[in-house]
């Protein structure tokens, strides 16, 4: 075992979705800053006002007062550093990870299966979810689906399988999630954090109307004029209709935030 002073640990994210966002806010929040993102080159984040990803549009993302700042050029990730900030590329095949070796990744992609994470890519591997097998694909696996064993750090074997069920809030589980009634072009004029009843329209993919199945607030929706498949995850409605929780990270991230906390401090602090 080598050891390092914990502050200069070098921790990649792949993907900066809402629960990698929560994870990385809990990571500098415990004073560990040198933090790197890697994500797709249009993300699909539904859950927008908490998700990092969002400076790949907007070029700087703040959540919960931590900022994200795209760059373009691996080498600028150390001033960034220097003004306290997280950088954030565009690197879908985490060829950042291969050329900078860095002491921890994080896979929170969370695609139910492995699409590209090995044991091999850092001295700690932590991956999120199914998919993923503990000692075979990474060095540990936190458990995702909601429930009693939310945030389980899992040493040995898999995470639960995909339910397909969202986990509830609210009473309600599948009815609060938008998801595409076809293929085609999302449009809307509606924004996260308006309040919405059963059966209003929130927007259309192509010709076809995105219905509201309960009573509630936006708390979630992807960018307009953005392309979609049937059935995908566009929305999610909270019943709670709590304007705060649009615009703060979820009990689910902060959850698995504190597993991926656990686990490096776990390997580390010895």
């Amino acid at each position: 075992m080598n050891y390092y002073r914990l502050s200069d640990l070098e921790i990649v994210l792949k993907s900066a979705g809402e629960i990698g966002s929560g994870i990385v806010c809990r990571l500098f929040q415990s004073n560990f800053k040198k933090i790197v993102l890697l994500d797709i080159e249009k993300p699909l984040a539904v859950r927008r006002n908490v998700s990092f990803c969002e400076a790949i549009y907007d070029q700087e993302k703040t959540v919960e007062g931590v900022t994200a700042v795209r760059i373009e050029d691996p080498a600028d990730v150390t001033g960034i550093w220097e003004q306290g900030k997280i950088p954030l590329l565009v690197d879908p095949k985490g060829s950042y990870i291969q050329q900078n070796k860095p002491h921890v990744v994080i896979d929170a992609i969370i695609a139910k299966r492995n699409i590209g994470t090995s044991i091999q890519d850092a001295d700690l591997v932590i991956a999120l979810g199914p998919g993923f097998e503990a000692q075979q694909d990474a060095h540990c696996v936190i458990e995702t689906n909601r429930g009693h064993n939310l945030g389980r750090l899992i040493q040995k074997g898999k995470a639960a399988p995909n339910t397909g069920i969202p986990g509830m809030i609210g009473n309600e589980t599948i009815k609060r999630v938008l998801r595409s009634p076809g293929a085609g072009i999302f449009t809307t004029t509606q924004s996260i954090g308006c309040s919405v009843k059963k059966g209003d329209i929130v927007g259309n993919v192509g010709e076809l109307p995105v219905r509201v199945e309960i009573d509630g607030m936006i708390r979630g929706l992807i960018r307009a004029d953005t392309p979609v498949t049937k059935m995908l995850k566009i929305g999610d409605i909270d019943p709670r209709n709590e304007r705060d929780y649009c615009d703060t990270i979820s009990e689910k991230a902060r959850a698995i935030g504190g597993a991926v906390l656990e686990a490096v401090l776990g390997h580390y602090n010895q």
